[in-house]
Order: structure tokens, then sequence, then C-alpha cells
């Protein structure tokens, strides 16, 4: 009978690659927030993990507050050492150009503590038309490793 080894080491962090597809519940930025936490510990990542909970809780929050729809997908991805978190909701872009610009700023202000928290860790953050084929609105912020590990001393 072949044998399992008790402990396995940890999958290297550039094959994170996960995708949560979550409803636009007022309890999906705490499922958000406890699958980060989970999916960074497993790929030894824990040093950024404070900082990619806080963004992934904002930008998870904001979207439920947002979307129109039933579910918005958020997307966990390490590359060229970042952790990039990207999120779509259902929220399409306004035709009208003076609601288009209501409609930023609101969203503007509902993603501060993400601005200053991406700021923090020397990161960048947006957000646009989403380009699939339901459209919406994309969300998305890069966290470099390097500056997000003294995020939680900072």
């Amino acid at each position: 009978m072949p044998t399992c080894p008790l402990t396995t080491p940890p999958p290297p962090p550039a094959s994170l690659s996960y995708s949560l597809t979550l409803p636009a519940s007022l309890r999906s930025p705490a499922v958000a927030r406890t699958a980060t936490r989970a999916i960074l510990k497993a790929h030894d990542l824990e040093d950024v993990t404070d900082a990619a909970v806080q963004v992934v809780g904002e930008l998870t929050s904001a979207a439920c507050r947002l979307t129109p729809t039933a579910e918005i997908y958020v997307s966990l991805r390490y590359r060229e050492d970042a952790l990039r978190v990207i999120l779509y909701d259902g929220h399409p872009r306004h035709a009208h150009p003076r609601l288009a610009a209501a409609c930023d700023t609101r969203r503007r202000a509902a993603l501060r503590v993400l601005a200053c928290v991406v700021r923090a860790c020397g990161g960048d953050w947006g957000f646009g038309d989403a380009r699939e084929p339901g459209g919406g609105t994309r969300m998305w912020a890069v966290l470099p490793r390097a500056a997000a590990r003294s995020y939680t001393s900072a």
C-alpha cells in the first residue's frame, strides 16, 4: 500500500491562482477575508496577510453595496512578486457623462481605505469597465510583496 507523507511543502507563491463567486450580500466580505487568509497561509504568504485581507474586504464590501446583480467575482493571483486582487461586480457604466462621473466619485469614496492601504504598500489600484461579456465594473489592487510585508509595522 502506498504511503502519503504526513507533511507536504506548501505550494509555491507563483502557483497562487484562485477565483471565488460570492453572493452580493453583507456576509460575503467576511467570507472573502477568511478565504484569503487560508489561501495565503497555504502558499506560505502569511507575511502579506494583513494588507491583503484589508484590500479584499474593502473591494468586496464596495462591490456588494454597488452591484445590482446577485453575485460578485473575486480573483486572487500572485505574479511578479505581487498579489493581484481583482473583483468584478455587475454595475454597468452609465451612458450619461454626469451620471458616470457621480458614480465614479461614489465608488472612489467607498474605496478610500483601500487607497490608503495600497499606497502604504507601494501598490496600485483602480476600477473601470469590465471586459467580460456580462459587463459591469472591474476593480483591482496590486500589492508588491516586499512592501506589503511591512504594512503591519507601519
